[in-house]
């Protein structure tokens, strides 16, 4: 896309336009299906633990915020991504360990510790527990690179597998197909358990990689978790509860985080998200559910395996290639196309809204 296939003259959003645009949807949402479903002012509805953790998350960051600046946990910035980026350098980073446990203590102590919101928050705090060592490294080292590659992804692996573990041994025979629209099942018995665990990893990275604009994967993430909750209300509520309080705990970060950011989420943060996605939806059986949702999140992770390949494909020889993409992600590309953060990020938070439409309309 380029930017001059819209008029300069077009609305220009703020970053504080944009939050009130997503906090008023997400409230009306939920607001609408608890009305729908006849949950209001019950327990285990979306809108009160959504709210109580949105609110809770953005008063803590009141605190957490100057903590991180003053302990100078500042992001270091690549060299080689957008210019316009490196006036962020300094900005704190490892948001993730403010919002993330607001949303598992809350979810914890209102669905009476669920074994499965037991499992999917030990799965979320572990994942974000792997982000946290890369953003320490990369703090601890003043560079841009964190943990190897290797080592991310075997913690990835290792954590995923014990959680298709635990699911194995409490639930052996109840997940083992995936649920199609229009009452389709496909069957996959054991490879049911090597797909889940690479939907884990994968989503995982796919949130990690959308991290990049101000704003964008709190948002986005944000959606994402209020349409899954929102599917699987009526056979799951204890992880219903799990999705409206994290949605609420990425709305009271993006509070701090929206543009400009005085906070990043860093990969403490990103990774998370990814891995709870993942986990609530592999629990619930929503994997294609998942797919449609988390349709932007794949998008960015195919713009850079893309990437990728075309430049080693095109490679000549001394020893450069051609570029499908004048950066990935995609959000870069688009960046580096003209467009502002903002209107990058409200985009994204729409197409976000109508994918988790879809997701529901297919159910």
């Amino acid at each position: 896309m380029d930017a001059k296939l819209f008029p300069s003259r077009t609305l220009r959003l703020s970053g504080a336009v944009l939050f009130i645009l997503l906090t008023v949807g997400l409230s009306l949402v939920s607001v609408f299906f608890d009305l729908a479903a006849g949950r209001f002012g019950q327990t285990l509805s979306l809108s009160l633990p959504f709210w109580v953790c949105a609110l809770a998350t953005a008063g803590l960051g009141f605190w957490v915020v100057p903590l991180l600046r003053s302990l100078k946990a500042g992001q270091i910035i690549r060299e080689d991504g957008p210019q316009a980026h490196l006036k962020k350098a300094g900005t704190p980073t490892m948001g993730g360990i403010f919002f993330l446990p607001v949303a598992v203590v809350v979810s914890l102590l209102w669905s009476g510790f669920s074994p499965n919101v037991v499992a999917v928050s030990a799965l979320t705090l572990a994942y974000g527990a792997i982000g946290w060592l890369d953003d320490w490294q990369i703090i601890r080292c003043k560079s841009n690179k964190g943990i190897s590659p290797r080592t991310k992804l075997s913690l990835q692996i290792g954590f995923a597998a014990l959680f298709c573990l635990w699911l194995w041994l409490t639930q052996p025979f109840s997940i083992t197909s995936i649920a199609l629209p229009f009452g389709w099942v496909v069957p996959l018995g054991v490879l049911f358990w090597l797909l889940a665990g690479f939907v884990l990893v994968s989503e995982s990275n796919a949130t990690n990689l959308t991290d990049g604009l101000d704003g964008l994967a709190a948002g986005t993430v944000a959606i994402a978790l209020m349409g899954l909750g929102i599917l699987i209300a009526p056979s799951h509520p204890d992880l219903m509860l799990f999705c409206a309080a994290l949605s609420g705990s990425c709305l009271g970060f993006l509070a701090h985080n929206r543009n400009p950011a005085r906070v990043f989420m860093g990969d403490t943060g990103s990774l998370a998200l990814g891995g709870a996605l993942a986990a609530v939806a592999i629990l619930t059986n929503s994997l294609f559910a998942l797919l449609i949702i988390s349709g932007l999140f794949l998008v960015e992770t195919l713009s850079v395996i893309a990437q990728v390949s075309y430049y080693k494909a095109t490679k000549g020889p001394d020893g450069i290639g051609r570029r499908l993409f004048k950066m990935s992600p995609y959000h870069n590309h688009l960046e580096l196309s003209g467009w502002s953060e903002t209107r990058i990020v409200a985009l994204f938070y729409l197409v976000g809204g109508l994918l988790a439409f879809l997701a529901l309309a297919l159910s």
